[in-house]
């Protein structure tokens, strides 16, 4: 109990959440599983994360990952807790690292939080797709900064895939780079969004997402960025004109896995990196699947003015240019890899 607890208080520091926030699950962690692998009973594994029941992240992502467990038959089942139910994404990596969270689904920036060199796998345009994500994850090029990870925070990954592409949304249609000056673009608060927004040419305003939609209505902020499952979500279309499908950066989510890895068998280890494969699979397709319904149900009800003939070639050279001259060390090697990676 000393150790977990000692690595917990390296975690909170890392990663500068107040201890009263912290959020701690019993029932499911490391020191409270059922039987040791390698028993006849079960082990109960907790995987939480962030999303609502509705979206591909859990029903593509997280449910497909304990339906393959539950039919392997591998003496495992997964316990799901959505929307943050076991606390933020920064009190959820605490816990991973502790053992109390034994799987979690985190943004790459969130976990950048610990090791800045991961949350180059959010940077603008570094992929140029959902393909190249797989083919980068699956491949030995990836192998430095999963390692650097695992070895600084003790946490194993399973495997990554794309959340969705995300979107410029204004009052005005966004083609180039030049169509962002002068806006008031909202982008996440974390360094490697901020980073993403110079990058982009744009200016930058710090917006909580649940105020997002306020925060467009009274003009707070112009503009706004985000994948088209969010953009649905907050309504956006009713307090902005244009969509403009510039995909200028992938949600990039891992599955990590608290040091209860080590404590399972060669065959509950298998298990469950075919499953995460599997999920990968699913997510991807689901994600497609969702934009491609929800893009042309909008078309049909003209809800936005949708900008198809964004120049990306214009924006990822830039962006590219960009991220090279200003990332350093192992981000930058990480970037390269990335980008050296591409078909």
């Amino acid at each position: 109990m000393t150790e977990r607890r000692a690595r917990r208080t390296m975690w909170l520091a890392l990663t500068a959440v107040p201890a009263m926030m912290l959020v701690a699950c019993s029932g499911g962690g490391a020191g409270d599983a059922s039987g040791e692998a390698g028993s006849d009973e079960t082990r109960t594994l907790t995987l939480a994360h962030s999303y609502n029941e509705d979206q591909p992240q859990h029903r593509c992502g997280a449910q497909v990952i304990a339906d393959e467990i539950e039919a392997a038959d591998v003496g495992l089942t997964i316990e799901i807790f959505p929307s943050s139910q076991l606390g933020g994404d920064a009190d959820r990596i605490a816990s991973v690292a502790s053992g109390d969270i034994d799987i979690d689904i985190q943004g790459a920036s969130a976990l950048g939080a610990v090791y800045e060199p991961i949350s180059v796998l959010d940077a603008a345009y570094a992929f140029d797709g959902p393909e190249h994500l797989a083919a980068f994850m699956g491949g030995d090029a990836s192998a430095p900064v999963i390692e650097g990870f695992a070895e600084t925070a003790g946490v194993q990954t399973l495997g990554a895939w794309s959340a969705g592409a995300r979107h410029f949304t204004a009052n005005t249609a966004i083609r180039t780079p030049e169509d962002l000056e002068g806006l008031r673009m909202r982008f996440p608060g974390s360094p490697q969004f901020l980073m993403n927004a110079r990058a982009l040419g744009a200016e930058a305003t710090e917006v909580a997402y649940e105020e997002l939609y306020l925060a467009l209505q009274q003009g707070t902020v112009d503009g706004q960025e985000n994948p088209i499952t969010n953009i649905a979500a907050q309504n956006l279309a009713e307090v902005q004109d244009f969509l403009s499908l510039s995909a200028h950066q992938l949600n990039t989510n891992l599955v990590i896995m608290s040091p209860v890895w080590s404590e399972l068998s060669a065959e509950q280890q298998d298990a469950l990196t075919a499953a995460v494969e599997t999920a990968v699979g699913e997510v991807t397709t689901c994600v497609a699947e969702d934009e491609e319904a929800t893009i042309d149900e909008w078309r049909e009800a003209g809800q936005w003015e949708i900008v198809d003939d964004v120049d990306t070639a214009a924006f990822q050279e830039m962006a590219v240019a960009y991220l090279e001259d200003t990332l350093t060390g192992e981000s930058l090697e990480v970037f390269e890899a990335i980008r050296s990676s591409a078909p």
